[in-house]
């Protein structure tokens, strides 16, 4: 924690100084006795050890070395870094142990070398914030203490090291410490490069993850921090210090709370008793610390009692270090301020070494307190590594070693100490006495269980249900566990509020980071985090051929014993994976997702006790979130919900085949149908309502009082649901219910299960539920594995392809494969047609018998693609002659990461840096941004101005690539454009905060390098400049400023590209169609404008047959599906609630039927695809909302960039090498390009089949047909042979006809040239008439000469017109 800012240190500097430079000369003999008793002992250490003052990096780096290497005894100390500051620094630290071990080898080494058995580790960091310095020369001159006091023999530094594993880091920000300045004893931020924070001026102490915080901290840009979570990870700390300056005092976790109030909240810990004794253990040796009254210049009245403080109490600190270290770590770490001064004079530093000394040796020693000892296997005595110790009635436990040593810190008292680990019976001591002074010895010796052979996940066995069937096959000990095993039950019953709910979380992801994956979907009303827990043998990935289940609890806030229960199935799950086979089995087969609480804000509102009530129930804007989802027989009213949103694009993102929504009131299962048509209680039957019943008595049979169908006797005497399953409408009527829309928007089938008549139960009660579901539970997961799964497969290439759809004759519900071909289709037993069908590919049919049980039936399909057969021609390469470049390959590995399953959410989490759009900018800020970037990025940036407008401002454009302004027609090369309507200026906003993005992240972030340096970006922010300047902020549906200044709309003026229409046209339009559009150039255009919430794709005038439609639906649905709530099709504007957009994406002409808009201009003219984003309701927002917008489409915008390296890519070169340019490439008989200069050429397309067809004047022509897949282009190389016939017939035939026919032309015509010269008579008249004409030839020589030096000079002089700064800022930087 770093002392906080205060004022009043001005006035007090020179008495202060005056105090700190005088010092007893007693001191000065004293030091001067020990340094010659040093000498004495060991001379090479007093040489190396000049008066205390502050080092410098590379005195610091000689001196600790010198310690090690020379002054230190071997085996006692050991230099080393556990990494570089931001600007390259070294992070040193020196360990100091006896006998130390050697330095082991392996990625996972760690560079001090490794642990000691049973010897506790301790570090001391100090110098986290640059210009607090004190600690960084207590530190060092500690290090010499230790070591001189080991050569002299002092007895208790040398019990001391004999004891303890030391390591201590003098300076974990040392280039803050390079710009501090010695006397600054205020740190005041105002000045420049005071040194408080790293070079990326973030201050450390604020930057840890938080249990409280509310967002993740950017680790990339404090190295120094991750350098230090990542040594912590490699060892086992005990007990840390963390030093400051700033005070006089010891401040101890936590350092905030949930509630971040500023100052005055004492956020007690698990541990408060330990940490106050730590504390006190310093405090009470320090001289000054110890009165508790600091006395710092302009904090004179404040007052640490005994000199310690809670860190919360004080004032709040989120993101601190030492509440990281208690929380995800086994350490107890305490913050000490130790002077007023935060950089003290060096004339200082003894006095402060007099004062620490003992205080730092006490601290360390205190290591040693509490209980300590192995935990062991009680057959092979092996040591266990990560045994949780658990204490009574302290929620924290530690881990052990990789020896099975552990050390627990407890103040003195009477403790019962629990170990446990998986595979093994938890063992438990009671009465278990710690005293003062040593730690108390307790060693635990744990029986194995007896763990029954696990199948072989490969193998597709199935997962038994407990329906009784006599030919069920492969039935094996995963359906119940063997009466040898015991499983481990939860322990963890409790009602959990939110941030005891992320701690749990945060816990169980931590303790099993093989098999767990913590997320978040979005955030709730009040921003608490939609978190979900994944448990998979390969968390975050999607494992081909295995299907992915869901869990959602506490959709109603008020139902809360699913929330507790899905809690419970997340510690079960983890603590007997790899024990328990059936756990084994199904995490191995199977991605298991669990959402605890789907409405948390509602939870935190509810009241335990709660039978039936209904506080609490609905979200926090007061809707039920299971009436807000799209229905399909109502129009729902009610505005989409941050939560419903949150969910429904999760279920997009991934390929989900079953799910549960566990819910609170009754005990049964409900399945699909939730409603009719008629909005009346009765049975409403889905396609699957066979199958739907036998996973709902899945669940059912599991509970027993579920399964008599008789749940709540006393509040609903009459109910009585058969097998404990119902129908949901046949139940009651529920529209916009979150079940149906699962079946009827996605691959996935969902039940809602309700699990107790009681609402929210008493505590006491949840070991109960937990013991009625816990087989349910498991029961319906296994669900998942019954019907039929496979994968569809090209016949070609034998990929898999994305998107097939799977049809079974007589049940209306098809579902789709996914991205690498893999499909789940659940059904219930008996025999079916399967028929699947895909874009460009033949269908195919087979007959499958499923049988009963949860046997699941693999059937694999290979489809081949329609009209296979070659037409006339050359088959060309289909691979380009570089593909096989080690670079090309890596940049094809980054698109294909990029388009799989959160490979935009990773790039956008490991970004080096965002942007936070906060204000429009009106032309001249635009300007001045933009030349901003050209300067500071001018490696990759390069700004020029493709006109004016009316009103004589500049339409810029920034390019963005890493050689701007070359030709690079072997890239593929994308506009965004925005602007166009100057009242709809976010696009605008959008797109300066895209370029920025970018800009920041090159050379810091693999992903956007790569894509910068193979991507030619062009953006247009603004087209209409002039009517921007007059629209009004906050005006929704205004359409001032949409026209440009002759009150035209720019976007009825992209006209046909005659002459004559091309001098009509406003100078914007000209300037983007001459300047950009009719450079052909471009592969795609992303257009942004605003007024309602969606996609359209070309052709905005009406037309009967749209040229390439899927390919333009493709990219239009690209964007949407990667917008949280766009793709949902509810735009909810204002007088549009009834608005229903499928998938968010519409052709043009069904949105808004115009003439002349620039996407049917670039479409037809510049033969470029472009679709235009609608990105909001309001044409102008409020500025605040900018963050919000873009937030919401920078996944979109950055899919775009992604989905330009994909369709085909081609060259063309004849069969010499040479590139053939201007060739005409036709795909399907329809879309039509060119090949650029070097014969490259690109052209986007829908995955699939697609029909190629090249030609060029003098060559054979070429028919292909090619794949394109979802996820990287395919390279063609088309080589062109010379085309050997003319006219049809034979090149050889038509040259020797044509030859000879010419010889005889040419002598029929001398013949006739000789006659008539003979007859020829040559009158005196026909020379003056030669004369004359050669007169008039001559005049109209010297006019045309004339004439053409006046062109000549006009042309000279005819761009004056371009202003200075366009000349400027078009130059290549």
């Amino acid at each position: 924690m770093a002392g906080r800012w205060r004022g009043g240190w001005a006035p007090l500097l020179p008495l202060l100084l005056l105090q700190l430079l005088w010092r007893p000369e007693a001191a000065h003999i004293k030091k001067a006795e020990a340094a010659a008793s040093t000498t004495a002992a060991y001379g090479s250490l007093s040489a190396a050890a000049p008066g205390m003052h502050y080092m410098d990096e590379a005195e610091l780096a000689s001196s600790l070395r010198s310690l090690a290497e020379d002054a230190a005894p071997p085996g006692l100390a050991r230099l080393f870094s556990i990494g570089r500051s931001g600007e390259g620094r070294e992070l040193w630290v020196l360990r100091l142990s006896a006998h130390l071990p050697q330095v082991e080898v392996g990625p996972e080494a760690d560079p001090g070398g490794p642990p000691i058995a049973g010897r506790p580790q301790v570090k001391l960091v100090a110098n986290m914030h640059g210009d607090e310095t004190l600690g960084r020369a207590l530190l060092v001159r500690l290090a010499r203490e230790l070591v001189s006091g080991w050569v002299r023999g002092d007895a208790r530094l040398r019990r001391l090291l004999d004891s303890t594993d030391l390591y201590l880091m003098p300076s974990l920000n040392p280039d803050g410490f390079a710009r501090a300045a010695e006397g600054d004893c205020a740190g005041d931020r105002s000045q420049a490069g005071s040194g408080r924070e790293n070079a990326q001026g973030r201050d450390l102490n604020r930057s840890f993850p938080d249990q409280f915080g509310s967002a993740q901290p950017d680790l990339a840009a404090v190295p120094e921090v991750r350098a230090l979570m990542e040594w912590m990870r490699r060892n086992r700390f005990v007990l840390s210090a963390n030093l400051h300056g700033g005070s006089v005092v010891a401040s101890y976790p936590y350092d905030d709370s949930a509630v971040h109030q500023s100052s005055g909240l004492y956020s007690k810990s698990a541990d408060d008793e330990v940490f106050k004794y730590l504390a006190k253990a310093y405090a009470s040796n320090h001289p000054i610390m110890k009165t508790g009254t600091p006395n710092c210049p302009g904090e004179e009245k404040e007052v640490f009692e005994g000199g310690i403080t809670n860190g919360a109490h004080w004032y709040d600190v989120e993101g601190g270090m030492q509440d990281y270290n208690y929380v995800w770590a086994n350490c107890f770490e305490v913050t000490f301020e130790l002077s007023c001064c935060k950089y003290p004079p060096a004339s200082q530093l003894e006095l402060e070494w007099e004062n620490n000394r003992e205080s730092l040796l006490t601290f360390i020693e205190k290591v040693h307190i509490g209980i300590k000892g192995f935990v062991r296997d009680s057959v092979t005595q092996a040591g266990l590594e990560n045994a949780t110790i658990a204490v009574a009635g302290i929620a924290h436990n530690i881990t052990t070693g990789r020896f099975g040593d552990y050390h627990r810190l407890l103040v003195p008292r009477t403790y019962n100490i629990t170990a446990a680990v998986v595979g093994y019976l938890p063992v438990t001591v009671v009465n278990v006495e710690v005293k003062e002074g040593n730690a108390t010895v307790v060693d635990f010796s744990l029986k194995p269980t007896i763990a029954v052979p696990i199948s072989d996940p490969t193998q597709d066995t199935p997962v038994t249900a407990t329906d009784s069937a006599p030919n069920t096959t492969n039935v094996t000990s995963t359906e119940r566990p063997t009466p040898a095993h015991q499983a481990i039950q939860p322990k963890d019953f409790r009602h959990h509020h939110f941030p005891d709910m992320e701690i749990f979380l945060r816990k169980y992801a931590n303790e099993y980071p093989s098999i767990t994956r913590l997320y978040s979907v979005g955030k709730s009303v009040e921003q608490r985090e939609l978190y979900v827990m994944e448990i998979s043998d390969n968390p975050g990935i999607h494992e081909l051929g295995e299907p992915e289940f869901k869990y959602i609890g506490n959709m109603h806030g008020n139902e809360v014993v699913g929330r507790e229960l899905l809690l419970n199935l997340i510690e079960y799950l983890c603590k007997n994976y790899g024990t328990d086979p059936e756990v084994t089995d199904l995490v191995q087969r199977t991605r298991i997702h669990i959402m605890p609480s789907m409405n948390p804000d509602g939870y935190e509102k509810s009241q335990e006790g709660d039978r039936d009530g209904t506080l609490g129930r609905n979200n926090s804007n007061n809707y039920d979130l299971n009436r807000n989802f799209p229905d399909q027989f109502f129009q729902i009213s009610d505005p989409l919900q941050p939560e419903t949103m949150a969910v429904m694009n999760w279920l997009k993102t991934y390929p989900f085949v079953l799910s549960a929504n566990l819910h609170g009131g009754s005990l049964v299962v409900n399945y699909p149908y939730d409603d009719d048509q008629r909005g009346i209680a009765t049975y409403s039957r889905s396609p699957d309502d066979s199958l739907f019943q036998q996973i709902a008595l899945s669940y059912a049979k599991e509970n027993a009082q579920m399964f008599q169908g008789h749940p709540c006797v006393e509040m609903y005497p009459d109910e009585y649901f058969p097998h404990g399953i119902t129908n949901g409408a046949h139940w009651y009527n529920v529209p916009g219910g979150m079940q149906d829309w699962n079946y009827l928007n996605t691959n996935c089938f969902e039940l809602t299960i309700e699990l107790g008549c009681v609402k929210y139960p008493k505590a006491e009660e949840l070991p109960r539920y937990w013991e009625q579901n816990r087989r349910s539970l498991l029961q319906f997961i296994k669900q998942v594995h019954r019907g039929v799964k496979g994968f569809v497969l090209d016949a070609t290439d034998g990929q898999g392809i994305l998107n097939a759809t799977i049809s079974v004759a007589n049940i209306n519900h098809p579902v789709s494969t996914y991205m690498g071909g893999d499909y789940w289709r659940l059904l219930a037993q008996g025999t079916y047609k399967i028929t699947v069908s895909a874009r460009g590919y033949n269908s195919e049919s087979k007959i499958v018998k499923v049988g009963d049980k949860s046997a699941v039936q693999v059937v694999n399909f290979t489809l081949t693609r329609k009209d296979s057969k070659m037409e006339e021609g050359k088959m060309p390469d289909i691979n380009m002659a570089d593909a096989s470049d080690p670079l090309t390959k890596e940049f094809e590995m980054l698109i294909k990461n990029l388009s799989a399953e959160n490979g935009l959410e990773h790039l956008l989490l490991t970004s080096a840096a965002d942007v936070l759009p906060y204000r429009y900018r009106p032309y001249k800020d635009l300007s001045m941004f933009l030349r901003g970037l050209n300067l500071n990025y001018p490696l990759i940036t390069n700004l020029t101005s493709l006109g004016q407008s009316i009103e004589f401002r500049q339409i810029w454009s920034l390019e963005i690539s890493n050689k701007p302004n070359q030709s690079e027609p072997e890239e593929p090369k994308i506009r965004f454009v925005a602007g166009i309507h100057g009242n709809a200026p976010v696009g605008t906003e959008l797109l300066l905060a895209l370029a920025e993005f970018l800009c920041m992240n090159y050379q810091k972030n693999l992903a956007v390098t790569k894509l910068i340096d193979r991507t030619r970006i062009v953006i247009v922010p603004s087209l209409n400049p002039d009517g921007r300047e007059i629209a009004q902020e906050r005006d929704c549906v205004s359409k001032i400023g949409q026209t440009n200044a002759h009150g035209k709309d720019l976007d009825t003026d992209f006209t046909s590209n005659s002459s004559q229409q091309s001098g009509a046209r406003e100078p914007e339009t000209k300037a983007i169609i001459e300047n950009l559009i009719m450079k052909q150039d471009f592969s795609l255009s992303v257009a942004l404008d605003g007024g309602s919430l969606l996609v359209t794709y070309p052709y905005d005038k009406p037309v009967q047959t749209v040229e390439n439609r899927e390919t333009l639906r493709h990219l239009a649905s690209l964007y949407a599906n990667n917008h949280p709530t766009m793709y949902l099709g509810q735009s909810s504007c204002p007088n549009k609630s009834d608005e229903n957009i499928p998938g968010g994406v519409m052709l043009g002409a069904e949105w808004h039927s115009h003439l002349g808009s620039m996407k049917d201009f670039s479409v037809a003219y510049g033969h470029c695809p472009e679709i235009t984003v609608y990105t909001g309701c309001c044409y102008f927002p409020g500025a605040a909302q900018l963050q919000t917008l873009w937030a919401e489409n920078k996944k979109s915008l950055l899919a775009m960039l992604v989905e330009v390296h994909k369709g085909i890519y081609g060259l063309v070169q004849d069969r010499h090498g040479r590139p053939v340019s201007k060739v005409e490439i036709v795909l399907n008989e329809r879309v039509k390009v060119s090949t650029k200069e070097g014969g490259y050429f690109h052209v986007l397309l829908t995955p699939g089949y697609h029909n190629l067809h090249a030609k060029a004047d003098g060559y054979q022509q070429q028919h292909i047909q090619v794949l394109v897949h979802h996820d990287v282009a395919t390279f063609v190389h088309i080589q062109f042979d010379m085309d050997n016939r003319i006219f049809g017939l034979p090149r050889e035939l038509v040259v020797t006809v044509a030859g000879a026919t010419m010889s005889a032309l040419l002598l029929t015509a001398c013949i006739i040239w000789c006659v008539c010269s003979i007859k020829s008579n040559r009158h005196k008249d026909g020379f003056h008439r030669l004369r004359q004409h050669h007169d008039d030839y001559e005049d109209e020589i010297r006019m045309m000469s004339t004439g053409s030096k006046k062109s000549l000079l006009s042309h000279e002089f005819q761009d004056e017109t371009d202003t200075e700064e366009e000349t400027l800022y078009s130059s290549k930087h």
